[in-house]
């Protein structure tokens, strides 16, 4: 059978399906693609739901992935509003509302959904999540002056959406169970640095703080309880303490799962029919010796690109580096890398002037991991340095008379 005679089907419309539909054409594949997605809206970037969108400086023509001509232009059939209920692997078919749709290969692009909370009061009007343009509207229609909003979870998501309430004229208050914030994704230097940050543009914080409750009034919420202290009153309640993967599909249809659909370097599933890329999947990450599930745009394209270039034949794309960011104000933080198994850190630059980085380093000198706020050469160079597994002197590193492209040289 010729790839003219064949079917791929996508299930899930995020950042990672709508990009493997795009390079399973630019890689030449001349069969059927029919992409299913949940929202009534075509493959979008969510970064910005918690930044421009807020803001009002982005509509969903900024969002958008592609053109919606794209998907006709290039044969790839959209089904949005659509929720896949099953898997038959047997019969290689998806199953949903009475319908079954064959596919010869599949690639689940389900994401992961946001993580909610067992409390009293979680499910009174004003309480959110932020995932989706609808969710993003939602809290866009709940800021603005006079309003307050309490973030529960101090995360990249709820300290984004925190500067962008305060952007908007809205008070804001970050509360994480942690005694810092970003206590499971950066250092203790960045968690300083930006509860400092914050503070200063007049965000309030609870930190080591236990939420017992939600309270409301006539079905709307009214504040956040907690086990010591006054409850903190509020307009809306922003819920980030992370996300789940969205591997329900896969489990039910028996696909091994650990924290997310199990994957190899190529983006296969135990099944070889079957791929799993982006915010759902867990892949191994070979210049760690690990496996890992990221949450990241540059992890979703990496992995559809694995996908695409698998069901093409074709040799697969070079490994990369893993890299995230965050936009906060003025700053924009890169991070480079994961922090696995290091002994020490170097800070190069000063944080008090909102300019610095921070490299996580191996007994050896190898750096794992590079967290940089305002310093694109010193984010370029560490990529680089934990790509190329060279060892490096801490002193030069921290010498900021040395350029980086001597440093990683």
């Amino acid at each position: 059978m010729s790839d003219a005679d064949k079917t791929v089907v996508i299930v899930g419309a995020g950042h990672a399906g709508g990009s493997a539909a795009a390079f399973l054409r630019q890689y030449g594949y001349a069969g059927a693609i029919t992409v299913f997605g949940e929202e009534p809206l075509a493959p979008y970037q969510r970064p910005p739901l918690s930044k421009a969108w807020l803001k009002g400086e982005a509509d969903a023509d900024d969002l958008a992935l592609r053109p919606d001509s794209f998907y006709a232009e290039e044969r790839i059939t959209l089904r949005l509003d659509s929720r896949i209920e099953a898997l038959d692997r047997w019969n290689k078919q998806v199953c949903l509302g009475g319908e079954r749709v064959g596919y010869d290969r599949l690639i689940l692009a389900t994401g992961a959904r946001p993580r909610k909370l067992p409390l009293p009061g979680a499910e009174l009007e004003g309480v959110l999540a932020l995932r989706s343009v609808a969710d993003a509207e939602v809290l866009k229609n709940a800021l603005g002056p006079g309003k307050r909003l309490a973030v529960i979870g101090g995360g990249y998501i709820g300290l984004e959406a925190a500067a962008s309430a305060r952007a908007l004229g809205a008070e804001a208050i970050v509360i994480e169970r942690e005694p810092r914030l970003l206590a499971r994704v950066a250092c203790a230097a960045l968690s300083e640095f930006f509860l400092s940050y914050h503070r200063g543009k007049g965000v309030s914080f609870a930190l080591a703080a236990q939420v017992t409750g939600i309270e409301g009034k006539d079905g709307k919420v009214t504040g956040v309880a907690f086990a010591n202290g006054k409850p903190v009153p509020c307009d809306a309640v922003l819920v980030g303490v992370g996300a789940i993967p969205n591997d329900d599909l896969a489990r039910a249809a028996g696909l091994d799962c650990q924290d997310g659909v199990l994957v190899d370097l190529t983006a296969r599933t135990s099944d070889p029919a079957i791929s799993a890329i982006g915010d759902c999947s867990r892949r191994p990450l070979p210049i760690y010796g690990e496996v890992g599930r990221l949450e990241s745009v540059p992890n979703a394209l990496e992995q559809a690109k694995q996908a695409a270039a698998d069901i093409c034949g074709r040799p697969q794309p070079p490994g990369e580096v893993p890299w995230f960011w965050s936009d906060q104000y003025d700053l924009k933080l890169q991070i480079a890398g994961l922090p696995f198994n290091t002994d020490r850190t170097v800070i190069r630059g000063e944080p008090r002037f909102g300019r610095f980085a921070v490299f996580h380093l191996t007994e050896d000198g190898r750096v794992q991991c590079v967290e940089a706020v305002n310093s694109p050469a010193e984010f370029m160079g560490g990529r680089q340095l934990i790509g190329s597994r060279k060892p490096v002197s801490a002193e030069r590193l921290r010498d900021i008379t040395v350029p980086m492209k001597a440093v990683a040289g």
